[in-house]
């Protein structure tokens, strides 16, 4: 992990031999006559065109994910968002079905309810952790069953090898967001995932500098075994005049080469040259932090379990948690740096707890180096309904925390300080005498 988040993709073979990746900041690319750049647009030769399409920088990004999470291949875009919105546009036309977790982030949630029934398409939510409402819910119309590895905001943890065996026995792609775990403490692919996304702006950058997102192609779908479901890639394409799925011929993603060739550029959601560049110096120490990230959260989370005030916890490691024996069955090396409490006062009481913190950054990120504090429920799932909210674990008095880099000792003092001044929203006051 730590050697190959450090050179795969790269070497200093370029014509200044630079030891980093440079950032090609470059429109669009020269070619030495009209056959060359004719044929590129055909299909029949390799190469860049125009950056809308892909860049040299962002190219070793693609590399880079696809050689950590163990893939075939990898498109960079522009965000997170895109990245799953992407994904799941490839694969489920008008008409077709996605069978969702229920713990998945509020963006998501929103784009498979609202955009994507825009397009027709349909969806069915479970409970995770429910492994024969998973076989209920897939029909003959389903195109993709969407998880993650690790929930936000509750860190939940699903069963993915499960999942995945009753996804495939009906033909059906599995795609992971594991944006909070990382491939340095899991690889969905190795539990049966076909596509992986991840929201590059979180652990994968790690400071907090630059949007982006991944999606990785881990060599398990195949498009040729269902043809008549799949013909957008197992017939010529009228528009680009190829048969994506021959692309497996090849050891390639026909699924990535589609979804490349019309969504990334149609929707234009392509992620910039210095942005792909910000990115691979994250992933330079990824295996390190994640390892400190991870131990802090537990022992984080283990102190907040036990103070006065905490209604709950949710991590993996909270006693009682159904989820206890699969982080360390799959997640020997930790289970990433968030967790959410639930203050016993409600949002006031999370308000007072979040205004009361100095070290904790109050903003809607994660996998920062810098801690970071959230209530959910007025801003990433503020747009959910309320059953939406009680479905995926945030409540009024939910506030979400993503640990970052500082000391432990200095993180724990300032949330004792949040919580005495979430305690004096919930404390009596005394009754005036005479």
């Amino acid at each position: 992990m730590s050697t190959a988040a450090i050179h795969a993709g790269w070497s200093a073979q370029d014509r200044h031999r630079a030891v980093t990746p440079p950032v090609y900041a470059s429109s669009a690319y020269a070619h030495p006559d009209h056959a060359s750049l004719k044929a590129l647009f055909q299909r029949r030769q390799e190469g860049f065109a125009y950056s809308r399409s892909g860049n040299p920088t962002t190219v070793v990004l693609e590399e880079r994910i696809t050689a950590l999470e163990g893939g075939i291949d990898a498109i960079a875009v522009a965000s997170g968002q895109a990245a799953t919105s992407i994904a799941l546009c490839a694969l489920a036309a008008p008409g077709g079905h996605v069978v969702a977790s229920s713990l998945l982030y509020g963006g998501t949630t929103e784009f498979l309810d609202d955009t994507l029934a825009d397009f027709g398409v349909n969806t069915t939510v479970v409970d995770p952790w429910d492994l024969d409402a998973w076989e209920r819910a897939i029909t003959p119309a389903t195109r993709a069953v969407i998880v993650e590895s690790i929930a936000n905001p509750g860190a939940q943890l699903v069963d993915l090898d499960a999942i995945s065996e009753i996804a495939h026995a009906r033909d059906v792609p599995v795609v992971v967001d594991s944006t909070l775990a990382s491939p340095a403490l899991y690889r969905p692919g190795d539990h049966g995932a076909d596509l992986v996304v991840h929201s590059a702006t979180k652990y994968l950058c790690g400071h907090g500098t630059t949007i982006g997102g991944l999606i990785v192609d881990t060599g398990s779908f195949d498009a040729r075994r269902c043809p008549e479901r799949w013909e957008r890639l197992t017939t010529l394409n009228r528009r680009f005049g190829v048969t994506f799925a021959d692309e497996y011929e090849r050891g390639g993603s026909g699924l990535l080469a589609y979804a490349r060739a019309k969504y990334v550029t149609d929707f234009g959601a392509t992620l910039p040259a210095a942005s792909a560049q910000q990115i691979l110096v994250g992933i330079e120490t990824l295996d390190l932090r994640m390892g400190k990230i991870s131990a802090d959260a537990a022992l984080l989370a283990a102190r907040l379990h036990e103070a006065a005030g905490v209604a709950r916890v949710d991590h993996p490691t909270i006693p009682g948690r159904p989820d206890a024996a699969l982080a360390e069955r799959d997640f020997p090396r930790g289970t990433s740096g968030v967790l959410a409490l639930e203050l016993a006062g409600g949002e006031e009481a999370a308000a007072a707890f979040c205004d009361a913190l100095e070290l904790w950054t109050l903003a809607v990120n994660i996998g920062d180096a810098r801690s970071l504090v959230c209530h959910p429920g007025s801003t990433t799932h503020s747009h959910l309904t309320p059953a939406q909210r009680e479905a995926c674990g945030v409540s009024p008095g939910t506030v979400r925390l993503s640990v970052g880099l500082e000391d432990l000792e200095d993180l724990w003092s300032d949330l004792e300080r949040g919580l005495t001044a979430a305690a004096r929203t919930t404390a009596e006051v005394p009754a005036l005498v005479g």
